[in-house]
């Protein structure tokens, strides 16, 4: 191609120089600049996005640093004074609960009180038709009618042979004999006024009658019923009779504190349906010997119920008061860690970090320990602590809910307080 041919296309000839064409020095500057400036905004791009990371970077350490710390609720001991209760169930019973059985044998004539009518000693509950009983009592009273008759007879034959005998008109040997069936004449009417008398007995308990004033609290008996007289066991009772003016129930101490209950002790008794009433009872008696069976000593308290807010019957929660005093100190029963070394309690420090204390037990009152050595009055001890939890761990205490929503960790807390 000829010089003037690339002159005409605009391309310059090598014999001409870089420099030859004159536009083309600001363009190469230009393009200097451009890529200076791109390279600079790549670098500015870079350290940005740098920047950026590491502050994600710390931010995610931060947050991953608040979610790994251990908040945690702590309570504090308390001192055992002495009267700590012991809470105990138990089951309400009559101060007199006897079943009412027939002693005569016959058919239900009629029934005059139902259950939950209150009688006074000596009131009719029923009424017995017996006519064995009264053709017995009859046949009873011929018989001693004979016997009397017998012994008319007899009295007077060995008087007659008496005054023959003086006479020397009959021998000792009849003699002997006339007094002897004598004799045998007053026993048979003894053994017959004694017959009569028994039944005469049996037809008073035609009517049954209560044994003591009470309440009725059962009747397994109709009219017309066929009884048979005397004990035939717990189905075979005609009424059940209670006296609920006073109650007693009977509760059964572990030998661990058996020591510790003294007779006229005050208690608090509680049923779970009557909620905020509290009843007080007193210990009237002690069984005075730990039942080899079960280790417990047996407890009776009564409980007056004159307005008979309580029924014969319930269960209950008796509350009885440990006596003696005690060292030990009081926390809840969750605040327990049990390890190989034996029972343990998280201790916050006053820089937030955990220190487990061994303690010795004392006496398990529930809901609520005796700790008998390891912790003080001033120890903040972490509630429900996690197994997990170890010496050294940075923990962050957080306040108790308060309010309906408050946890079961809470209630503990507030009821060691």
């Amino acid at each position: 191609m000829s010089e003037n041919r690339h002159a005409a296309l605009g391309i310059h000839s090598e014999s001409n120089g870089p420099h030859h064409h004159p536009h083309r020095g600001p363009i190469l500057k230009r393009a200097k600049t451009v890529g200076a400036i791109t390279v600079a905004l790549l670098l500015l791009g870079a350290g940005g996005v740098i920047v950026q990371r590491a502050a994600h970077s710390s931010a995610l350490a931060a947050s991953s640093g608040e979610l790994n710390k251990q908040f945690v609720i702590t309570t504090q001991a308390k001192a055992a004074h002495g009267g700590e209760p012991l809470t105990l169930p138990g089951t309400l019973q009559g101060m007199i609960e006897s079943p009412i059985y027939a002693r005569a044998s016959g058919y239900v004539l009629r029934w005059n009180k139902d259950i939950g009518a209150r009688v006074n000693k000596g009131d009719v509950l029923a009424e017995i038709d017996t006519p064995e009983v009264d053709q017995q009592l009859s046949q009873a009273v011929a018989a001693r009618q004979q016997a009397a008759a017998s012994l008319e007879l007899a009295k007077s034959s060995a008087e007659r042979w008496e005054a023959l005998r003086k006479k020397d008109a009959v021998t000792q040997q009849e003699y002997t004999e006339r007094t002897s069936a004598y004799t045998q004449a007053q026993a048979n009417l003894a053994a017959a006024d004694a017959n009569v008398r028994r039944l005469q007995k049996t037809e008073e308990f035609k009517r049954v009658v209560a044994p003591f004033s009470g309440v009725v609290t059962a009747r397994s008996v109709e009219v017309g019923d066929l009884i048979n007289g005397g004990n035939g066991g717990a189905d075979r009772a005609l009424f059940r009779l209670a006296q609920i003016d006073t109650l007693r129930v009977y509760v059964y101490v572990p030998q661990a504190y058996a020591q510790r209950i003294q007779v006229g002790d005050k208690v608090t008794v509680t049923q779970a349906e009557l909620a905020g009433k509290e009843f007080a009872g007193t210990v009237v008696r002690t069984a005075g010997a730990i039942d080899a069976a079960t280790r417990t000593l047996q407890v009776e308290v009564n409980l007056p119920n004159k307005d008979s807010a309580l029924l014969a019957g319930a269960y209950v929660q008796v509350a009885l008061p440990l006596s003696g005093s005690s060292n030990a100190m009081l926390v809840p029963s969750n605040v327990l860690l049990f390890r190989p070394e034996g029972p343990r309690v998280a201790v916050v420090g006053g820089d937030g970090k955990v220190k487990l204390h061994t303690v010795t037990l004392g006496h398990d009152l529930g809901n609520k320990l005796e700790i008998l050595s390891g912790i003080g009055t001033g120890d903040h001890l972490v509630v429900n602590p996690a197994d997990s939890l170890a010496d050294g761990d940075q923990v962050q205490i957080r306040a108790a809910k308060a309010g309906p929503g408050a946890s079961a960790a809470d209630s503990s807390q507030k009821a060691a307080q």
